[in-house]
């Protein structure tokens, strides 16, 4: 009977001691805003400052993993509408239509300003006007010729960059000649380092902060100066003109969190929009939503000699 009984309490003990381990093992797992796992769609056309915001937040938190999933503007909307993605990282603020689909399925999106950003036009290093008018592009855009411009290339035909051209153009559907379209940013880099009199539309932080594997097609391109539809002056894509507010062909960017609980969205989204992901937002040089502040260290020594004189 003893002997059965000591069988019977180590059964017990080694159930119970599972147990705690697979009690450990999901609190562990369990996601909080600063630990667990979490996948972000990101816009591609700025997914270069994503990835700097996501490595130094990693390097913080070490319990804090998160995938990228670059997508076109039109692909990463649908999948935050269909509920396929949580978190995204866009060009824009979320529309009266948006907003009402989201009501419909009871969630609440808490949409995150983080900085301001630019599109850049490029051309071929060989063309010595380094600068355009907008209303060029914009005449291009509607159909009609300029000599200046043989084709626009953008980076995918449902991307932030071509949607953001198509309002500035008042046009429903871009023109069917004169217009190329790839699936990168670094293809219409790279087009438009081989192609004379082509203007490349991008992002700029893809010129900013350049893969080294496009260092080189970088170096043969001319990043244009612009003027915008109400100005006389030309403005560059550079960090002065966006805190200006000068530089025509500016652009607010957003994370959308749509994961109801305050998971890693709610953390990463606090991260990039405090005072370490604004710093990474002004290095990068686009505009933060906010300055970061600066810490200024005086010697009391100094202050000892000033007293004295």
């Amino acid at each position: 009977m003893l002997k059965y009984s000591r069988v019977f309490g180590l059964v017990v003990f080694v159930f119970l001691f599972a147990m705690c381990n697979q009690k450990s093992k999901n609190d562990s797992d369990k996601e909080t805003i600063l630990k667990g796992k979490m996948d972000i769609t990101v816009d591609e056309t700025v997914k270069p400052i994503v990835d700097d915001q996501i490595a130094v937040f990693e390097g913080t938190y070490y319990g804090a993993h998160i995938s990228v999933t670059p997508k076109s503007e039109a692909e990463l909307i649908n999948d935050l509408l269909n509920q396929k993605a949580k978190v995204v990282v866009t060009t824009r603020g979320l529309t009266k239509e948006e907003k009402a689909s989201f009501d419909k399925s009871k969630i609440n999106p808490r949409v995150t300003k983080f900085a301001t950003d630019a599109i850049a036009l490029i051309s071929n290093k060989s063309n010595n006007d380094t600068l355009i008018a907008l209303k060029s592009v914009i005449d291009f855009m509607q159909g009609k010729a300029d000599p200046r411009i043989k084709g626009l290339v953008f980076d995918n035909p449902n991307s932030s960059t071509v949607r953001y051209m198509k309002e500035l153009a008042k046009v429903k559907n871009i023109p069917a000649t004169g217009v190329f379209s790839f699936k990168t940013n670094d293809e219409v880099i790279k087009f438009v380092s081989e192609n004379d009199g082509m203007i490349g539309i991008v992002g700029v932080n893809w010129l900013s902060q350049p893969s080294p594997s496009m260092i080189e097609s970088i170096k043969k391109i001319n990043i244009l100066s612009v003027k915008g539809l109400k100005d006389d002056k030309y403005y560059d894509p550079s960090q002065s003109d966006l805190i200006l507010g000068k530089y025509p062909l500016a652009r607010d960017l957003f994370i959308i969190n749509c994961q109801g609980y305050s998971g890693l969205g709610m953390g990463f989204a606090s991260f990039i929009a405090g005072d370490i992901g604004q710093r990474i937002i002004l290095k990068s040089g686009l505009m933060p939503v906010r300055t970061p502040s600066r810490k200024l260290k005086i010697r009391s020594q100094i202050i000892n000699e000033n007293e004295k004189e």
